[in-house]
């Protein structure tokens, strides 16, 4: 009787221990889609933040290219005087100094091309559907006004930018000023501060001190090495 009561049960039991590995399936099934949504979403996340910090890399090199442009060609800053200025009362150096836009004649390093003295232009441009500060530069040409800049070379510094803006320093003020414009036509500012807006965000200040070199220090004909004159 006990054999055969044994007997009798083991259907039972075993349907129940069927029953209960396919329970077991069920959870087990659960879990991984669990697990496989999170990782998913881990996924997704490190995906992401590889594009963030490619697009902050990405930017980071726009700026330190575009730093180092605009402190090798604005650093030297040409002191020679046009023989005759356009107007009466005008500035007898070739700098022009707006708040938006500066113009000037200085030195093109070598390691960005054929160096040597030439004319530049800083200022914001359409470009590509949107606006970016452009670096405009031609070489030197003994004249007393600058070029037609539509003629001259251009050079995108930094794009998607939403504002720009030049301010000019006067170090013969106590304490000194920064001016949005410069009204002094017999010399010209210390520094320069440079603001720029982009669609990513406001870039650090930057600030460029003018050095003058006179006009026998270099020639439109010479090269200079490293953008220091000789």
């Amino acid at each position: 009787m006990k054999a055969g009561g044994c007997r009798r049960s083991e259907p039972g039991r075993l349907a129940r221990l069927r029953g209960f590995t396919l329970l077991e399936l069920l959870v087990v099934l659960a879990l991984l889609s669990i697990v496989m949504l999170a990782m998913g979403a881990a996924l997704r996340a490190v995906a992401q933040s590889e594009v963030r910090v490619d697009d902050r890399l990405a930017r980071a090199d726009e700026f330190r290219v575009a730093v180092g442009f605009i402190r090798s060609t604005m650093g030297r800053v040409s002191g020679q005087k046009v023989q005759a200025p356009a107007e009466a009362g005008a500035s007898p150096f070739l700098f022009a100094a707006g708040p938006d836009a500066v113009a000037w004649v200085g030195v093109m390093p070598a390691r960005y091309g054929a160096g040597g003295r030439s004319f530049f232009r800083l200022g914001v441009e359409p470009a590509g559907g949107d606006a970016a500060l452009v670096l405009r530069f031609m070489p030197w040409a003994d004249v007393n006004s600058f070029p037609d800049w539509s003629q001259a070379q251009a050079k995108v510094l930094v794009a998607n930018v939403t504002a720009f803006s030049v301010r000019y320093e006067d170090d013969r003020e106590t304490p000194p000023v920064w001016l949005p414009e410069w009204p002094h036509a017999d010399r010209m500012p210390a520094r320069l501060s440079l603001s720029i807006q982009t669609l990513h965000g406001d870039w650090p200040t930057l600030v460029v001190a003018l050095r003058q070199f006179p006009s026998s220090s270099s020639n439109g004909d010479g090269f200079v090495i490293g953008g220091a004159p000789s």
